[in-house]
C-alpha cells in the first residue's frame, strides 16, 4: 500500500504503512502520522509531543484492533527507528494504567488514585532490573513511597510520567505510576556512547522518598496478559526496523538496475528470502493479532507465544540486517547517514530480546505443556 490520500501529500516510496492485515483506507490513515514522525526525525520533544497526540486516538491491545496498532508502531519505527522507540512505551504506558483501571473496576473498586496522575503528558516504562540497584516500594500514611534507583530509563529526564516496577515489602515486584517531576526523583548521567539510538539515552533514575500510585498488586505487572501483548507491541517495531532495511536493499537494486547492472543471482535469492520471511511475519502477527482481539490469548499462554513472535522477529531481523549489509557492502555503512543510523539504531534495538535466554524459556514452557505441533 502506498499511503496516498486525498488529504495529504503523496508519501516517499520508503515511508509508507507497514501492512499486517489492514484494509487500504485503515493503512491510508497512517500517512499523516508518517509524515509527521519523518519531520521529527532527530528531535526528541517534536517526537514525543508527537506520541502525546497519537496516545489519544491508538487502538490498545486486546480491544478489538490490535494488528492495527502493531502496524503504527511499525510503520513509525520504519521511517525512524529512534521514532518508533520513543512511540511504543508512551502507547504501552496508556495501555498498563487501562488495565490497571479495569482490574480495579473488576474487584467492585474505585481507583481514586489515579485521579490525581495527568495523562496528557509523556509517559515511559521501566521495568528492567541491574546488578548493585534497587528500587524499593515502602507502605506510607496511606500510600506508597519509592526509595532506590532504576536502571535503563530511556529519555527520563525528558518525561512527565513513568509506570516503573519496584520491589514490595514481603517480596516481589509490582508496578506503580510516579511523577518524574516530584521532590526527591534525580537524573544520572547516563554517559551514553551507543552509535544506536545516540538520542534515546537510557541511564539511572534515583528516588528519594517519591510517592507513587500501585497499580495492581504484587507480580501483577507481569502476569497480566496486557504483558505479553506489550512484548509482541516492541516485537511489532523491530518488523517494522526490517522493512525499512529490505525497503532500502530493494530501492538499492532497482537504482542499479536502471544505471544499466542488473542484480546478480545472489542478490536476487537474498530478496527473495527477505520477501518469505517478512511475509511468513506479517501473516504470523496477524494471526496473533486476531487471536488477541478473541480472547485466545488472555491467559497463561499469552507469554509463551509473545516469546515466539519475538524470537522469530528478532531472528529475522539480524537475518534480513546480514543479507543486506553483504550485498550492500561498506559504502552505505560509511556514506549514508540514514541507511547508518537505521542499522545501528536497529541492532540496539532488537537487543532488547534476550536471544537463547528467552528460547530457553520458551524451551522450558514447550516440555511442560502442550504443542501445537
Amino acid at each position: 500500500m502506498n499511503g496516498n490520500s486525498p488529504s495529504h501529500s503523496p508519501l516517499p516510496a520508503m515511508i509508507r504503512p507497514v501492512r499486517i492485515s489492514s484494509g487500504a483506507a485503515d493503512l491510508d490513515a497512517i500517512g499523516p502520522l508518517l509524515s509527521e514522525a519523518q519531520a521529527a526525525v532527530g528531535d526528541v520533544p517534536a517526537l514525543l509531543d508527537l506520541a502525546k497526540t497519537v496516545g489519544t486516538t491508538a487502538p490498545k491491545p486486546g480491544e478489538g484492533r490490535t494488528a492495527f496498532l502493531w502496524e503504527m508502531l511499525a510503520s513509525v519505527t520504519a521511517v525512524d527507528v529512534a521514532a518508533g522507540r520513543v512511540l511504543e512505551p508512551h502507547l504501552d504506558a496508556a495501555a498498563i494504567l487501562g488495565q490497571a483501571a479495569g482490574l480495579a473496576a473488576g474487584e467492585g473498586r474505585d481507583f481514586p488514585e489515579l485521579d490525581g496522575i495527568r495523562f496528557d503528558g509523556a509517559w515511559g516504562v521501566f521495568a528492567a532490573e541491574a546488578p548493585g540497584l534497587r528500587l524499593e516500594a515502602k507502605a506510607a500514611n496511606g500510600g506508597f513511597l519509592l526509595h532506590g534507583s532504576k536502571p535503563w530509563c530511556s529519555l527520563a529526564a525528558q518525561l512527565d510520567h513513568a509506570v516503573l516496577t519496584a520491589q514490595v515489602e514481603g517480596g516481589g515486584r509490582a508496578a506503580f505510576a510516579v511523577d518524574l517531576h516530584a521532590d526527591g526523583v534525580s537524573f544520572a548521567d547516563p554517559e551514553w556512547t551507543s552509535r544506536g539510538l545516540r538520542e534515546i539515552r537510557s541511564g539511572t533514575v534515583h528516588f528519594d522518598a517519591v510517592p507513587a500510585v500501585p497499580l495492581g498488586g504484587a507480580g501483577w505487572y507481569y502476569q497480566r496478559p496486557g504483558f505479553a501483548w506489550g512484548g509482541m507491541g516492541v516485537a511489532a517495531c523491530w518488523l517494522g526496523g526490517a522493512v525499512a532495511v529490505a525497503r532500502s536493499f530493494t530501492a538499492s537494486l532497482q537504482r542499479s538496475a536502471d544505471g544499466g547492472r542488473e542484480p546478480d543471482q545472489i542478490a536476487l535469492a537474498h530478496v527473495g528470502e527477505i520477501d518469505r520471511t517478512l511475509a511468513a511475519l506479517t501473516g504470523y502477527l496477524a494471526q496473533t493479532a486476531a487471536r488477541i482481539d478473541a480472547g485466545g490469548l488472555s491467559g497463561g499462554g499469552a507469554w509463551r507465544e509473545a516469546l515466539r513472535v519475538r524470537g522469530s522477529v528478532a531472528t529475522a531481523v539480524e537475518r534480513i540486517q546480514t543479507l543486506v549489509s553483504q550485498n550492500l557492502g561498506p559504502a552505505p555503512l560509511a556514506f549514508d547517514e540514514r541507511y547508518g543510523k537505521r542499522m545501528a539504531d536497529l541492532a540496539l534495538y532488537v537487543r532488547q530480546h534476550h536471544a537463547m535466554r528467552d528460547d530457553a524459556q520458551l524451551g522450558s514452557l514447550t516440555l511442560a505443556g502442550d504443542t501445537p505441533w
